[in-house]
This record gives C-alpha cells, structure tokens and sequence, in this order.
C-alpha cells in the first residue's frame, strides 16, 4: 500500500462514516498521509480527525475512534493505532514493500499518474519569457498526469508533444525571449482554476504562475543542466548557479540523481551477468528507499496542485540518495550465492530507477544509462 493509496483509503473511510451518519461533517477533498515522526507508531500518520472535530464538533479522539473502526481490517495494513489527541497511525503488513515494488513495476514510468484532477480544466494564459514558459510548460504536463485538462490559453502548448504511449513529452527547447523583472503587480505564485475552487470551469480566467526570471538560455548550458537550475528552485526564487551543475561531482544534485539512475542499470547488467534477474520475493529492510518510492504519486499530485516543478526534484534527490545508500547491499559479495534476497533487492532497486528516470522525463530531463 503506497502512501496515495492510503490517503484514499482514509478518505472513503470518512466517507462511509458521513454516510452512515456516525459523522456530520463536509467530506474533505483529499486527506493528507505523512510518514510518522521519530517516536510515533508504525510507518505513517494522518491528523484527518483533529482537522475534521471543529466542523463535526466532537473531539478528535471520537472522530480518530470513529474511522479506526472502518480503518481496521483493510488489507495491506496491519494495525491503526490512535495516539496523542487524535492523530490516526498505520502499520503497513510486511508485504507492504512487495506490493509497492510490483506496481511501480507495472506502471512503469506511468507509476504516479492518477486521476485525482480529473475533471479540472486550467488554462495558463500565453507567455515569452523563457523560465516562465518553461515551469508553465512542465506544470501543464504535472497537471495532465494526474487527469486534468490542462493547456494553455490559446491551444499553444508550449512544444509538448507525445510519446508512444500518447503521454506528453516536453520540448527539448522553449522560445528564445528577453529576460524581465517581474512587474510590481504580477500575480501570486498562482491563481487557482476556478473548478478547483468549486465555480464553473467555461469562464476560467487563464492562470499565470509568478516566477524569477532566468539569468540564462539552454544553449549556454545545455538543456540538462538549463532545466535543472531553473525548475529545481521554487517558481518565485532565483534559479540555481548554472555552472556548478556540469561538474561531475557528488555535490552536484543532478548528477547524483542521474548517477543513480545509471548506478540501477549496472547493477540489472551485472546481475544478468550473475545468472539472476529482479524479483520480489522476500521483504525487504529498506525503509527510506521504500519511503520515498511510496512517496512518489504524492509527490506529483501535491506538485501539479500547487504548481510546483520543484517539489518533484527535491524529491528525485531524496531518491537518489536513499538509492545511493542501498545500492552496496544488492548484489552478492565474495562467494555468496545470488538469493531471494538479491533478487527482492535487485527488483527495490529497478523500482527505484523507474521512479528516477520518470521524474526526471517529468522535468524534461535525460536519465542516460551511462555516466
């Protein structure tokens, strides 16, 4: 169970008890699901009842009481757990792993598209200047994988076209423009589509998402690193120094993030040359690289809602790194014989690439199998 799927699953719960009439309140929207805290209970928490008890006017440990009943016997968890003044926690059952790596296996690159915007339509209005277009650009195709319809105003997308699999695709390059402060009375960081906020999408005022202007073209870097350095820092700050992310170095995020990505790809090869493929056949101990590959569809969605690419690379860093730190442990050392065990690690680590090199088609960015 990933942590979208049990947001979900938190959320029909609440649902069932509106239904059922054991609670009166408004059914939220989404419910947020956080790993637990150091010293909490079990892998992850959601303070659904304490933002819910005000409306409901009951306490929080009625509410948290209320849902852990529907809660208790869902597969995929093994206890629900109330704590403090009502904050609900989960215990995933020890297949958890198993089942979060076969379906990041099955969606493939796919893996964190969903359907939770579907029916949203948002519309940004037209743009020249460069890092404008280009966070504009990646937020239509965040917005389009999570369901909504998502364009530009004039039909103009900005390059986006598609791959085999009909799924959009960025531009390699975005139009040439002037670099310009941003005017005194340039809009907040976005401005909402109004189906978001419950009006009628027909008569959407076209959206556009403040940014700092980028000091730099893709040719004076190369697209790789150009889209890096002003996708990673957030919309309205100043994109990252250029030059220091064409070093091949620890230090440089992207290439740690594109490292790992080729760390994956050597580690299948050598494995095929060991005579043994991936395979998840026995759990696996790996809880912050299994963390932030669950992570991942919630990633997205939080990023496309708040029209925020950088969330999205942050996140590949934090993949990266957990990869990184687990990568030792896949293969057999000395005369150890490759077991369930390497193969479980093997397919953890295949996963973990997946979830790389789509975030990073996500951005635009080249996930080479070589470095």
């Amino acid at each position: 169970m990933t942590p979208a799927d049990l947001s979900l699953t938190v959320l029909h719960a609440v649902r069932r008890a509106v239904d059922d009439g054991a609670l009166r309140v408004d059914v939220p929207p989404t419910v947020k699901v956080e790993r637990a805290r150091p010293g909490g209970v079990g892998e992850y928490a959601s303070n659904v009842a304490l933002t819910l008890s005000r409306s409901a006017g009951r306490t929080a440990l009625d509410i948290a009481g209320i849902l852990e009943e529907r809660l208790r016997d869902t597969p995929g968890l093994q206890a629900v757990d109330v704590t403090g003044p009502g904050f609900l926690n989960f215990t995933l059952r020890p297949d958890a792993g198993g089942e979060l790596v076969r379906a990041v296996r099955e969606a493939g690159d796919a893996y964190g598209s969903g359907t939770a915007l579907a029916g949203v339509t948002v519309r940004f209005a037209d743009l020249t200047e460069s890092r404008a277009l280009l966070v504009t650009e990646t937020v239509v195709r965040l917005l389009r994988s999570q369901g909504a319809d998502a364009g530009f105003a004039q039909g103009a997308d900005a390059g986006l076209g598609q791959d085999q699999r009909g799924q959009d695709q960025p531009a390699r390059e975005w139009p040439r423009a002037e670099t310009r402060a941003p005017a005194h009375d340039a809009p907040a960081q976005h401005e909402p589509a109004r189906e978001e906020t419950g009006q009628p999408a027909r008569d959407a005022t076209p959206q556009r998402i403040h940014v700092h202007p980028g000091p730099y073209e893709p040719r004076s870097l190369g697209v790789d690193a150009a889209r890096w350095a002003l996708l990673r820092a957030a919309p309205q700050d100043r994109p990252l120094d250029g030059p220091p992310l064409l070093v091949q170095h620890e230090r440089n995020p992207l290439f740690r993030v594109r490292y790992a990505h080729s760390r994956v790809r050597r580690l299948l090869d050598n494995a095929a040359q060991l005579g043994f493929g991936p395979a998840y056949e026995a759990p696996v101990h790996a809880p912050e690289l299994l963390g932030v590959l669950g992570d991942h569809p919630v990633v997205l969605l939080t990023a496309a809602r708040h029209r925020a690419p950088d969330r999205v690379a942050r996140h590949l860093e934090a993949t990266a790194d957990a990869l990184l730190a687990f990568q030792h442990t896949v293969l057999p050392l000395g005369d150890e014989k490759p077991s369930a065990a390497h193969r479980s690690r093997l397919a953890l680590a295949e996963a973990a690439g997946t979830v790389l090199a789509g975030g990073l088609s996500v951005l635009g960015i080249s996930a080479p199998e070589r470095i």
